[in-house]
C-alpha cells in the first residue's frame, strides 16, 4: 500500500473542483482496502471512499483525512444462464460506461437506458443509479463488500441493500459502513431494450425494434445534448451530472404548483415504494423559479444544455457551485415551497 500526502482531488472529479486529501491511497486489491482502513483506524482520522468522482464536490479546504480510491478491476460472466438470465460480476473499479457497453455488445438487456452514466461500477449500488425508466436495483443479484464495522468482507442480496429511488441502505442508514468491492448483476439475453421515457420513443417510434447497442447509442447521444456526457474540453461537462433529485410529493401538492405557475408540472410516477405520491420535474422547478440554462454565479453556472446540471465554466471554487446551488434552492421553495434535495455527495465541507 502506497499512501500519498496532499494529493489535488479536484481532477479525480468530474467537477474539477476542490481542495487536497491529507493522505491518499489508490487500492488495486482487496487487501489494500483492508489495509488502508486499518491504517486510518490506527491513526484515529476520519476516511473516504472514492469511485469515479462523478457525485462528488469536494471543499476548497479539502479532506482532512485519508481519501481511498478503489480502482478494482475485472469482469466476470456466466458461460451458461437459467431461468433467470445471466450474471455478470464486475469489480467496483471498473468504468461503468465501458461495463454497460460489454453487456449490451453481448446482447444482454437490463442497462441499456444507463448507458452513457459516469463513474464507476462500484457507485452504482450506492446512489441505486438510473435513467429514462431503469434502476440498477432491478438487475443488482449481489453486492460484495468490505464491512467496516465487522472487519470482514461480505455478500449482500439485492433485498439487504434497502434501494429506493436514487437511495440505498450505503448512502441513508449505513453510510460509511460498507465499501463496495464488487457487484453482480443479473442481465436477460436477447431482452427487449425498454423504451419508455418520451426522449427515446422519439429517436424509436412505436412499431420500431432496435437492438440494445441502437438504444445504448442512442441514450448516450441524448445524454450529450443534455451535457450529461463527459466530452473532452466542453464546460457543460464539468459537472456532476443531475445536481438536484426529483422531488417527491403528494398529488394535492403538485396540484398547488400547478396554480402557481399557470401551468401543469412534468410528473412521472414515483413507484410502488411511495403509494399516492408523484415525482415533478427538478428541472421545471428551477426554471418557474427564474434560473435559465446558461445562467452564471461567478465561475459557477447552470448548464447551456440543461437547467439540472450545475457545471464549472472554468476555474470555478466549490464555494461558488456551493453559493449557486443555495441560492437556487432557496427561490424554488420560497415560489412552490418544495425543498431540493442535493444528489452529490459533499466532502470537506
Amino acid at each position: 500500500m502506497r499512501i500519498e500526502e496532499n494529493r489535488e482531488l479536484g481532477p479525480l472529479t468530474t467537477f474539477g473542483a476542490g481542495g487536497p486529501a491529507r493522505w491518499f491511497v489508490r487500492a488495486e486489491s482487496e487487501e489494500e482496502v483492508a489495509e488502508a482502513i486499518e491504517w486510518a483506524h490506527g491513526k484515529r482520522t476520519p476516511f473516504f471512499i472514492l469511485g469515479g468522482g462523478s457525485n462528488l464536490l469536494v471543499a476548497d479546504s479539502g479532506f482532512d483525512g485519508l481519501v481511498l480510491q478503489i480502482a478494482l478491476k475485472g469482469i466476470r460472466s456466466d458461460t451458461t444462464l437459467d431461468v433467470k438470465g445471466r450474471r455478470f460480476e464486475a469489480a467496483a473499479g471498473e468504468d461503468w460506461d465501458s461495463f454497460v457497453e460489454k453487456t449490451l455488445g453481448e446482447n444482454c438487456a437490463g442497462l441499456e437506458c444507463l448507458a452513457g452514466i459516469p463513474g464507476t461500477v462500484g457507485g452504482t449500488p450506492v446512489q441505486n443509479v438510473g435513467a429514462y425508466g431503469q434502476e440498477v436495483a432491478s438487475t443488482i443479484e449481489n453486492v460484495r463488500a468490505y464491512d467496516i464495522e465487522q472487519r470482514a468482507t461480505v455478500e449482500l442480496g439485492a433485498d439487504e441493500c434497502g434501494f429506493s429511488y436514487r437511495r440505498s441502505r450505503f448512502n441513508s442508514i449505513d453510510r460509511g459502513r460498507f465499501v463496495i468491492l464488487s457487484v453482480r448483476y443479473r442481465l436477460q439475453p436477447g431482452g427487449a431494450p425498454l423504451i419508455k421515457y418520451a426522449d427515446l420513443a422519439r429517436v424509436f417510434p412505436a412499431g420500431s425494434t432496435p437492438s440494445l447497442l441502437q438504444v445504448g447509442d442512442a441514450v448516450r447521444t441524448i445524454r450529450k445534448s443534455k451535457g450529461m456526457l463527459l466530452v473532452e474540453g466542453d464546460a457543460d461537462c464539468r459537472s456532476a451530472g443531475s445536481f438536484f433529485k426529483n422531488p417527491v410529493i403528494a398529488e394535492e401538492k403538485a396540484t398547488e404548483i400547478a396554480r402557481i405557475a399557470g401551468m401543469e408540472p412534468p410528473r412521472f410516477p414515483a413507484g410502488a415504494e411511495f403509494p399516492g405520491m408523484v415525482k415533478v420535474s427538478a428541472a421545471w422547478l428551477i426554471e418557474k423559479a427564474g434560473f435559465a440554462r446558461g445562467f452564471q454565479l461567478g465561475r459557477a453556472g447552470i448548464s447551456s444544455k440543461h437547467t439540472l446540471a450545475l457545471v464549472n465554466l472554468g476555474g470555478a471554487t466549490a464555494t461558488e457551485i456551493v453559493a449557486l446551488a443555495s441560492q437556487i434552492r432557496s427561490a424554488v421553495f420560497e415560489r412552490f415551497a418544495v425543498d431540493l434535495e442535493m444528489e452529490p455527495v459533499v466532502l470537506g465541507f
